[in-house]
């Protein structure tokens, strides 16, 4: 990028710690698309991080999760508390973006200097989440944010990689939405630290809290504490207080907590490896000038299984190196 041509890391760093919007953005789109000006700047990042609290809002496409963050966000700011916000969208099929969004509904916040709003696409990343949402928390939580919150893209319940992101998840639910005990009961169920039902001024609030209840007192383990509930109407901003009390609570627990520390040593422990896989396999593509397109029509027209690519691949890979 041109912007960035004359500028060193440390520059960049330095302008986003000052709080440069515009520098922010534009690093983070060399992290999404993955320039290695962005990685040498989250290089440098990584040493200003671990001050930020990351907050994850999942749930079905409809439960109203991008209003509860736009009121979330009123809550943060009336503590004089920064947020930060990244919205993962669908990828548009045609440009490659983000189609939702999400910044729109959040309009009201756009010139607030304590809020930073961003949409990222999924890009075909399967549980909610866009690949490149760990590393931009990483650039976010170094700018300073108080609170990062990550609106995840509403996929039900294989949308559970935020809690590999986040310090506190929250599930959103909606009462008549098809959300009863058969369709929460596996993998997103799993994964929330409070549990909202929205728009709670529906009916079946009553029915939906205590199917949550019921399932949450089997699957609870006896040291653990429950998961809390919180109704709340986001459209009114009903609840949203209570929800961020809530928040604030788990938030000063973490510190105090030995699960924390083991959950934070196994995030950082995916991290490495997912970076090591994806070094390897950039290096792999660029020794062995490796089209995965060329490989997988050898594979649908029959001609090679995966497994024989694979090996095949590696071998020549290994063996190049061993030469060397």
């Amino acid at each position: 990028m041109n912007f960035f041509r004359e500028k060193s890391c440390e520059e960049i760093l330095r302008e986003i710690k000052e709080g440069n919007k515009i520098t922010l953005a534009r690093a983070i789109s060399l992290i999404e698309n993955r320039e290695p000006r962005g990685t040498e700047i989250l290089k440098r990042a990584y040493h200003y991080t671990g001050n930020s609290t990351v907050i994850g809002i999942t749930g079905s496409p409809g439960a109203g999760k991008s209003t509860l963050v736009d009121k979330l966000t009123g809550e943060i700011r009336k503590r004089d508390k920064t947020v930060a916000i990244i919205a993962v969208d669908p990828t548009s099929p045609f440009s490659g973006g983000a189609i939702l969004g999400d910044r729109l509904r959040m309009q009201r916040h756009s010139t607030d200097e304590g809020v930073f709003i961003r949409s990222m696409a999924t890009r075909g990343n399967l549980g909610g989440l866009a690949s490149s949402t760990d590393d931009v928390i990483v650039l976010l939580d170094a700018a300073g944010f108080d609170f990062i919150i990550v609106e995840t893209v509403g996929v039900g319940q294989d949308e559970v990689d935020i809690v590999k992101s986040a310090h506190i998840s929250i599930v959103v639910l909606v009462p008549g939405m098809g959300d009863d005990i058969q369709a929460i009961k596996a993998g997103i169920m799993e994964i929330g630290d409070i549990f909202v039902i929205n728009k709670s001024d529906r009916d079946g609030v009553t029915k939906l809290e205590q199917e949550i209840n019921v399932l949450l007192m089997l699957s609870a383990k006896k040291e653990e504490e429950l998961p809390q509930i919180v109704k709340t109407v986001a459209l009114t901003g009903k609840g949203v207080d209570k929800l961020f009390e809530i928040i604030l609570e788990k938030k000063n627990k973490l510190s105090q907590s030995t699960k924390f520390l083991r959950y934070h040593k196994e995030l950082l422990k995916e991290k490495l490896i997912r970076h090591i896989k994806e070094k390897l396999f950039e290096k792999f593509s660029n020794e062995l000038k490796f089209n995965l397109e060329v490989e997988i029509n050898k594979i649908i027209e029959n001609r090679e299984s995966p497994y024989e690519i694979a090996e095949e691949k590696i071998s020549l890979f290994l063996g190049e190196r061993n030469e060397q």
